[in-house]
């Protein structure tokens, strides 16, 4: 049998259309090329009616993230978000990461249906990046929640379902004239509409309701990022105690929040775990003496 030497080059099965830029877009690229690969393309039995559900039934729901908290800043914006994961009235995970840095000065948290929202994720940082290497220059920070806009409405059919994904967006505006005030925050509907939060605080997820009634009372425009993580702990706590579905600092486990910080000279970063665990140690402490109801 003949040997062809071209079929052992790398990439030399590959349609025309993988070698070429062609467009900036990650999410336009597949939609083209393979669109099974994007959220919501799959079936994941969204042709399947939807029926009532059973007690039974709960623990074969798929694991939903719960609550995520956003905190604008002196000098930047962060998100933070609690570590549960549940399954109808179970925990089906107690240290699951909810917010992750999707370029360098913009971060997502997610709460909704667990799966579906990480991939979601995964495939908008990618979207970030690919924009970059094509361009020589990252989106503006309005492209960047128009992107995160459509990847959310292109999830509906599974969102009317009941697979619904709300992330949470924080971002650095590096146009910005004050760049003191150059955090923002925006969120989203399970239909792709998006709305910037200009009240410098916001919350999403089951416990979302407790989350942004204490942060009324502890947010502090002129707060320095030290002050915004403490909030955003507190807000946690607060969250936990009111609703289960919410996971509160686990001292016996180290199981603390996640939380990332975005400032203009340091970027999205994740802050460390042991910092993480300092505050929330403090906070636990602090309402051991006074509850707080």
């Amino acid at each position: 049998m003949e040997h062809n030497p071209s079929s052992a080059m790398p990439g030399a099965s590959l349609p025309a259309a993988y070698l070429s830029a062609g467009t900036s877009s990650f999410i336009d690229f597949l939609r083209v090329q393979a669109p099974h690969l994007l959220p919501g393309g799959r079936g994941r039995g969204v042709e399947e009616p939807v029926r009532a559900r059973h007690a039974s039934d709960l623990a074969q729901q798929p694991p939903h993230g719960t609550t995520i908290v956003a905190v604008t800043f002196d000098g930047g914006v962060l998100i933070a978000g609690d570590r549960r994961a549940t399954s109808g009235n179970l925990i089906s995970q107690r240290d699951m990461d909810k917010v992750f840095v999707s370029d360098a000065y913009s971060a997502v948290g997610i709460a909704g249906t667990a799966g579906l929202a990480l991939e979601m994720v995964r495939l908008y940082q990618v979207e970030l990046s690919h924009y970059e290497k094509i361009e020589g220059v990252s989106l503006s920070l309005d492209g960047k929640t128009n992107k995160l806009a459509a990847l959310v409405r292109g999830n509906l059919d599974a969102a009317m379902q009941g697979l619904a994904v709300l992330p949470l967006f924080v971002g650095f505006d590096v146009d910005a004239a004050d760049p003191a005030r150059a955090g923002r925050i925006v969120s989203y509907d399970v239909v792709g509409g998006r709305y910037e939060e200009r009240a410098g605080f916001h919350a999403v997820g089951s416990g979302s309701l407790f989350a942004r009634s204490a942060l009324k009372k502890l947010w502090d425009p002129q707060g320095d990022a030290a002050a915004a993580v403490r909030n955003a702990v507190e807000a946690l706590y607060d969250a936990a105690d009111d609703d289960s579905a919410t996971g509160g600092p686990d001292l016996a486990r180290k199981i603390f929040p996640s939380i990332i910080t975005i400032t203009a000279t340091d970027g999205a970063v994740l802050l460390p775990g042991d910092e993480a665990a300092a505050v929330a140690e403090t906070v636990v402490t602090e309402r051991a003496s006074q509850p707080r109801g």
